[in-house]
């Protein structure tokens, strides 16, 4: 389940993501009231299987809920919380409704789960990031060049409306492009290609930058979530 609304006295708009249907909405009568048919299951990141009926438009009436798995661990801790609410974001921000995602659906669920086991290091969210962007065609190219595919050099530049980092060749034609560190491009480009080296944390920070910088360029807005995770010291 990717978030929630409250919706008049006693009822809820739920937004799920689904492995087969991938993000719907869907109205929850009396949820806020009803013990029996949803008993507190309607959280943010929990993992359940849906009873849906089919409405007229695009919104889902759901009838009750069995979860599979809570994820209640990570609400001991703000960093983690942060972490899981940062994925759930770009999740429901990323995908449009009715387009089916499932390997998006498995990797938020595998996370998910290695967060609350405390085996997801900061890293690992890069890679989440990484694979997020990958899954929903947006993903950033970091080598070669974006515009001439070679090798990016030691000065590159990372323009989002270019698709990614150029070399200092092609500089000129991205006139809205920062200057960007080659270590920073060397090390997305290894985790996209699957590596899963941990990285020093100043490595982390600047890529971090980077893909918020990516991400916000094709939402139109920044991730409120990234706030919450600046907030709360989360790496």
């Amino acid at each position: 389940m990717l978030g929630a609304v409250d919706f008049g006295e006693a009822d809820r708009i739920v937004t799920l993501f689904t492995r087969g249907h991938g993000r719907l909405s869907c109205f929850a009568a009396g949820a806020r009231k009803s013990k029996r048919r949803f008993a507190g299951a309607l959280e943010a990141g929990t993992h359940l299987t849906a009873r849906l009926v089919s409405t007229r438009g695009d919104t889902h009436r759901l009838d009750g809920v069995d979860v599979i798995k809570s994820f209640h661990r990570l609400r001991d801790d703000l960093s983690y919380i942060a972490r899981a609410m940062y994925c759930l974001e770009l999740c429901r921000e990323l995908t449009r409704d009715h387009q089916p995602h499932e390997p998006l659906f498995d990797a938020l669920v595998q996370y998910l789960g290695l967060l609350e086991e405390r085996k997801a290091g900061p890293t690992s969210l890069l890679k989440f990031e990484l694979d997020a962007l990958q899954y929903t065609g947006f993903m950033p190219r970091f080598a070669p060049c974006a515009l001439c595919e070679r090798e990016t050099g030691d000065r590159p530049r990372f323009d989002p409306e270019h698709g990614g980092v150029v070399c200092f060749s092609c500089s000129p034609r991205v006139p809205r492009g920062i200057a960007v560190r080659p270590e920073v491009v060397d090390a997305l480009a290894r985790l996209q290609a699957g590596e899963r080296t941990p990285l020093p944390q100043e490595l982390r920070a600047r890529s971090r930058d980077l893909l918020n910088l990516f991400i916000a360029h094709h939402l139109g807005r920044r991730l409120n979530s990234v706030e919450f995770m600046e907030q709360v010291g989360t790496d």
